[in-house]
């Protein structure tokens, strides 16, 4: 998996290319962790990502913990399988998913 961040100001995109699953999960958690000290809003793009794990929706879990004390989240471009696992997990009652 890659993980492109872009910082702009409070703002902190992060794109997302390949699969978040049990191996790149960690990854993502110990980057997010490091990089939300003082962000008021974070977004994910999704358009490259391929799979999600449930490994991965902990780590998303865990980040809109966080961004519901300090701002909002938003998960964009993402493709039908990936939203298909948030329906059946009913993770697309807990994030926003634009």
């Amino acid at each position: 998996m890659t993980i492109n961040k872009n910082v702009n100001g409070t703002n902190l995109n992060v794109a997302l290319e390949g699969r978040l699953d049990t191996t790149t999960a960690p990854q993502l958690d110990e980057e997010l962790k490091a990089s939300l000290g003082g962000i008021e809003k974070l977004e994910f793009d999704f358009t490259n990502l391929e799979y999600i794990s449930s490994a991965g929706l902990r780590v998303l879990l865990s980040a809109q913990k966080i961004m519901n004390k300090q701002g909002s989240m938003v998960i964009k471009n993402v493709n039908d399988e990936i939203n298909e696992i948030f329906e059946v997990t009913g993770f697309i009652d807990i994030l926003t998913i634009e």
